[in-house]
């Protein structure tokens, strides 16, 4: 570490109940010389309903990198600085990466001050495996690649967990069930830790069913976490999801499926239907 150098503590900040702000985090807040806001006004809501007052700087997706320079040389300087996101850990789809890299490229200590997170809240509560799971933040707006990524989770083994916006989870829904398949086992975790928590379980079809009748489940923070593809357990789920969409421009799906199946090791009965999927997709 740099000698004389500052410190950079990234503080996770509660996702709805203010409660969940640990001691840890209240005293590192307190201490810090800055603290770095993906929104000001949310942070400074927060900090006074603590009881603390400090400066504070807007960090965001969009000014992130030009700031990173007047930061280090705070940091050079001794200063602490505190990061963090409007709600949750930093860095977990929110901003605050390029600027920790860079902090510890420089050589200057990055301190974790662990707490609240939808992730690890919606895994808990979800009831699904937990031992190996992957999260993927929001999925692609557009169409093409929203596709191509739904292709490819459909295959993947392990749990994946999902953010999505309120008003689109009944369309998401029934998208997710179309790739996956209808019984796939879902939860869709909304408001976690708010006095409107609320957490949906059922497959992707009975959830999609009910998000379009039920008005409830479209407001608030919302995370989707979705059983993995037991039957993907064999081979190279990702793989299969690259060369089948080729594959499909020449060949018809059993004879694509089984040419997937022997590049990727996956079972040729996943091969053929993630290829039955992805030819009903395209058709008109």
């Amino acid at each position: 570490m740099s000698a004389g150098a500052g410190r950079l503590d990234v503080i996770a900040t509660p996702i709805g109940n203010i409660g969940d702000l640990s001691s840890r985090a209240r005293d590192a807040l307190a201490a810090a010389d800055l603290v770095l806001a993906e929104d000001t006004r949310r942070t400074a809501t927060l900090l006074s309903a603590c009881g603390i007052s400090r400066p504070l700087l807007s960090v965001h997706d969009h000014n992130e990198a030009q700031r990173c320079e007047e930061l280090l040389a705070r940091l050079r300087g001794g200063a602490v600085l505190a990061l963090v996101s409007d709600a949750g850990t930093p860095l977990l789809s929110d901003p605050g990466f390029v600027l920790v890299r860079a902090v510890a490229a420089a050589g200057i200590e990055v301190r974790a001050i662990a707490g609240p997170s939808a992730i690890t809240a919606a895994l808990a509560v979800a009831g699904l495996p937990t031992d190996r799971f992957v999260f993927e933040g929001f999925l692609p707006a557009a169409a093409g690649v929203r596709r191509s990524a739904l292709q490819r989770l459909a295959l993947e083994p392990r749990t994946v967990v999902l953010f999505e916006a309120p008003h689109r989870i009944a369309a998401a829904l029934a998208e997710l069930a179309g790739a996956f398949g209808p019984q796939r086992e879902a939860v869709v975790a909304r408001e976690l830790t708010k006095l409107h928590e609320s957490v949906y379980r059922g497959t992707l079809e009975a959830l999609a069913q009910r998000a379009s009748s039920d008005a409830d489940m479209a407001r608030g923070e919302i995370t989707l976490v979705i059983a993995g593809n037991p039957g993907a357990e064999e081979g190279d789920a990702a793989l299969l999801a690259r060369v089948l969409p080729l594959l499909l421009k020449d060949l018809p799906p059993a004879r694509a499926a089984a040419l997937g199946a022997q590049i990727s090791g996956v079972p040729r009965r996943i091969a053929y239907d993630q290829a039955m999927q992805l030819g009903a997709a395209r058709e008109p």
